[in-house]
């Protein structure tokens, strides 16, 4: 079974794109917020990430993973792949 993932995301953001070329490579499914200009899709997006407002925020099976450096760094220490499985 696949694990749920979730990015909160800004059209033009580098690290945005970056992340979803990792999880696109990896063939995940995933559900994209474009929350651009939404302020309050963006303050419920930091409710989740437990106070992160920087995009892109990622989610895992519901558990705040981060940004792209994080999700990058996962996959760096061989842990990405599990999760995504769980």
């Amino acid at each position: 079974m696949t694990a749920k993932v979730e990015i909160y995301t800004w059209a033009t953001c580098p690290f945005c794109i970056q992340a979803k070329q990792l999880l696109d490579s990896k063939n995940v499914n995933y559900t994209e917020h474009g929350i651009d200009g939404d302020e309050i899709a963006r303050s419920e997006m930091a409710v989740r990430a437990l106070g992160r407002r920087s995009v892109p925020q990622i989610f895992i099976a519901d558990e705040p993973i981060g940004g792209c450096d994080d999700l990058y760094a996962l996959e760096g220490q061989g842990k990405l792949d599990s999760l995504l499985q769980a």
